[in-house]
């Protein structure tokens, strides 16, 4: 078999797309970005570094400003609403034919989740319950499912599938529940008007999924111009719109798995009969012509869904989050002990994420067990579920995001940052210390 023409430049390629294709990578990048946020806000530039952030970039209409914010609102506004949508095409992808899709299958992962958002939120405003403080109560209900999987998959082969498995469909579930969450709670006055035009877009997507569209172009163009743009005017926060937007997207193979396969034979078979042309380094008009029946075809069968997230979840995990994650995780570390402890804000993040979640996962999937509504997966028991639950308590990229909406005061967002990274970094080395320790069967 002839091999694979190799070029310079793929000596540069290469190992970067193993890097990328690996499931850990995705974690790392995103730990390198927050100690540099962390670097930057500690340096002597660290005033240059907080004022790049607060720079405006907008449009100008008969110099009246238009969709004039800082950089930091766009890319918590903007770039967010990117991983936004790809956490919708996950969610839907999930519910349509992954762990979500059986209900006795999903029963122990949605408990796990519910008691992992619901018992830190408690802890929250039993130490927060009034004034602005108390907004915080949906900052520790959150798990970050890169740092998380990340941590997992650094254990290899050692953690049973099974696990990797549960903590995804935990983690996607929680997600949804963080979406809600902003929805319904951390939403500003709202245009009634704005609102009406993007579920408008929202719905023609919708049809156009119904009508057989499956032109990504359609629902690229809708999306962005339609749903995000009336939902960012409308005061309803625009990482809504990109969830909405993703569950419209065909998630649906156009032709049978039987069929494309013979389609498939046939086209080949053409190919191979079709008398080559060495000569020139092009295909003939008859081999192109085979070739794009091929890859058409193959475009039928591969539902827009995943084909979009498939080639838009690099995109996020090494460009979208790592942005989001220097513009916000920068924190000086020159902190006043009193001012800290002013009042329970770190604390009761910190004490939702790390105690909360593991009381919520924990104890969730064992009443769950208990009352026979559902079982172990194979491989799971009680230590590596502790191991799981401490890894759930990484809430960073979704913490972070929540306190950007929650608090307006400086003083309460540092706080916050702390509670979440004093909790992440914590649980993430718990969890690993408990799951490494299991011995491998």
């Amino acid at each position: 078999m002839e091999s694979k023409k190799q070029y310079p430049i793929d000596r540069v390629t290469s190992p970067i797309q193993k890097f990328i294709h690996q499931s850990k990578s995705g974690g790392i990048v995103l730990g390198i970005c927050v100690i540099l946020a962390l670097i930057f806000a500690n340096s002597p530039w660290s005033d240059q570094y907080f004022q790049f952030f607060q720079n405006k970039i907008g449009l100008h209409l008969n110099g009246k400003p238009l969709l004039n914010y800082s950089i930091l609102h766009w890319i918590n506004d903007g770039l967010m609403a990117i991983f936004f949508f790809v956490l919708g095409l996950e969610l839907k992808r999930e519910i349509v034919g992954g762990e979500l899709s059986n209900p006795r299958k999903a029963l122990l992962p949605i408990g796990a989740a519910l008691g992992g958002v619901i018992v830190p939120a408690l802890i929250y405003i039993v130490m927060n319950p009034v004034g602005e403080a108390s907004n915080g109560w949906g900052i520790p209900m959150a798990t970050d499912i890169a740092f998380a999987l990340g941590v997992l998959y650094l254990l290899g082969d050692k953690i049973p599938l099974s696990l990797k498995v549960f903590l995804t469909a935990l983690a996607i579930v929680d997600d949804l529940v963080a979406v809600l969450v902003i929805a319904f709670f951390y939403t500003s006055d709202i245009s009634m008007i704005s609102l009406s035009i993007g579920l408008g877009f929202v719905f023609i997507m919708y049809v156009g999924n119904k009508m057989g569209v499956r032109n990504i172009l359609f629902y690229a163009i809708l999306g962005i111009v339609g749903v995000w743009t009336a939902f960012l005017l409308s005061g309803v926060h625009a990482t809504i719109a990109a969830v909405l937007a993703a569950f419209t997207i065909p998630a649906d193979m156009r032709i049978g798995e039987s069929a494309y396969v013979i389609k498939i034979q046939n086209f080949m078979t053409k190919f191979k009969a079709i008398d080559p042309n060495d000569e020139i380094p092009q295909l003939t008009s008859d081999q192109f012509h085979a070739l794009n029946e091929v890859r058409d075809n193959t475009n039928e069968l591969i539902p827009p869904l995943q084909r979009l997230e498939h080639s838009m979840h690099p995109f996020v995990s090494f460009l979208i989050i790592p942005i989001f994650a220097f513009a916000n995780a920068g924190i000086s570390i020159a902190i006043d002990m009193d001012q800290l402890f002013s009042n329970n804000v770190a604390s009761g993040v910190a004490i939702g994420l790390l105690v909360g979640k593991i009381i919520g996962v924990v104890g969730f999937t064992l009443l769950l067990v208990k009352l026979k509504v559902a079982a172990f997966p194979s491989g799971m028991n009680v230590k590596n579920l502790f191991g799981l639950g401490f890894l759930a308590s990484i809430g960073f990229t979704m913490s972070l995001f929540i306190t950007s909406l929650a608090f307006s005061d400086e003083e309460y967002m540092l706080q916050a940052k702390i509670g979440i990274f004093a909790a992440s970094l914590i649980g993430g080395i718990i969890g690993y210390m408990i799951l490494n320790s299991e011995k491998k069967e």
